[in-house]
């Protein structure tokens, strides 16, 4: 029997608007097989020394780049159409921003990025895990709110940044709340996701708008304005607990914290912890939270993301359905993914070039 390559029977499809993912990192997309630790950590804040504060230093413009790229590929192919990326490289600061501005635009996927400002690397370079609140602004927290800076005068989609508060000068958390408020854009900032940053809401009380983005709230005690982004997967991967998002009156979102960008995947399985917790809930409250994701960026509902699935737009037909395929993604009018690959860039060329842009990336964490 002869098969022709333009025979397809994939069944019936469905359509749904673009995907959010409301936190990520893409500079994390090169991560995958780096290095362990050189030691079992003993904590959280252990744990960010030993892993993902060595990625942050060892990154340079070039890998953070082709972990943009890699990045936002990997959101097109999932239906995810709009990122809110959170982004550090303590070494390669300047310039940041419009690496993975250009990365995202190349694939086709919007982006709203910022600098996550930090004091917790000192003016000489060395580390500094506990950073006190009366501490003055080091240089890289400074460096990093410019960064934030020149993406919004440039007139970029964007957010002032900020790391969890527990690696923040009370200095650096007070200009990082007047930059947002001189531009009107939120702050992007981790809160309260492991007991070590559980003094955050106390210390950020006073400056939080609705504007606001707050990360994980897992050991968030205070009352906060703005919206939560829920990143369930990463929370139970570094056994922080869980945030009860339900038990909040702030809105919800749904984040990937850099693990990928297939948010029905997240929703899939923000809905079965959710259950854990609360076996009344249903799918139409992880569906609330991917809605108010659309809401937040609501470029969102203008795209059109085609799946391999009759029912896609059904909450309850999605939260019992893995796996569920993409075939065609629109942006803005234009067709980014058209028979589940991309159209605006070689697939291929992107993750053979990302994986030898990780190889370097790599050696160079071995030496920080």
């Amino acid at each position: 029997m002869t098969v022709t390559a333009e025979v397809r029977d994939i069944g019936e499809m469905s359509t749904t608007p673009g995907l959010v993912n409301a936190h990520h990192h893409l500079y994390s997309s090169l991560a995958r097989g780096m290095p362990g630790p050189r030691m079992q950590p003993t904590s959280f804040p252990h744990m960010l020394e030993l892993v993902w504060w060595r990625l942050d230093a060892a990154h340079t413009l070039d890998s953070i780049y082709w972990s943009a790229k890699l990045g936002a590929l990997e959101a097109a192919l999932a239906g995810t159409t709009c990122i809110i990326d959170h982004h550090e490289s303590p070494r390669a600061i300047e310039g940041s921003l419009d690496a993975i501005r250009r990365a995202c635009e190349e694939v086709g996927v919007r982006v709203r990025t910022c600098y996550g400002a930090t004091d917790r690397w000192a003016d000489d370079g060395s580390l500094h895990p506990k950073v006190s609140p009366l501490s003055g602004m080091t240089k890289g927290a400074r460096l990093g709110l410019e960064e934030c800076e020149r993406h919004l005068r440039a007139g970029h989609d964007g957010m002032v940044g900020l790391h969890a508060s527990f690696t923040c000068s009370d200095d650096t958390i007070g200009a990082a709340s007047e930059l947002a408020e001189r531009f009107k854009v939120g702050v992007h900032v981790h809160v309260a996701e492991a007991i070590d940053d559980a003094s955050a809401g106390a210390r950020l009380q006073r400056h939080a708008r609705k504007e606001w983005l707050l990360v994980h709230a897992v050991h968030l005690s205070e009352s906060l304005a703005g919206t939560i982004v829920h990143n369930p997967r990463s929370n139970m991967n570094n056994a922080v607990g869980y945030a009860k998002p339900t038990t909040r009156p702030n809105d919800v979102v749904l984040g990937s914290d850099g693990i990928g960008s297939d948010m029905a995947e997240e929703a899939r399985l923000a809905y079965v912890r959710l259950r854990e917790f609360d076996p009344s809930s249903t799918p139409e409250v992880v569906d609330r939270w991917l809605t108010n994701a659309r809401h937040l960026f609501p470029a969102a509902l203008l795209d059109r993301v085609t799946w391999r699935s009759p029912r896609a737009d059904d909450p309850w037909f999605a939260a019992f359905t893995t796996a569920m395929r993409v075939e065609r993604v629109e942006v803005d009018g234009r067709t980014i993914v058209d028979r589940g690959t991309t159209l605006l860039v070689d697939e291929t060329e992107v993750r053979r070039k990302s994986a030898e842009a990780a190889r370097r990336l790599h050696q160079r964490m071995e030496n920080v």
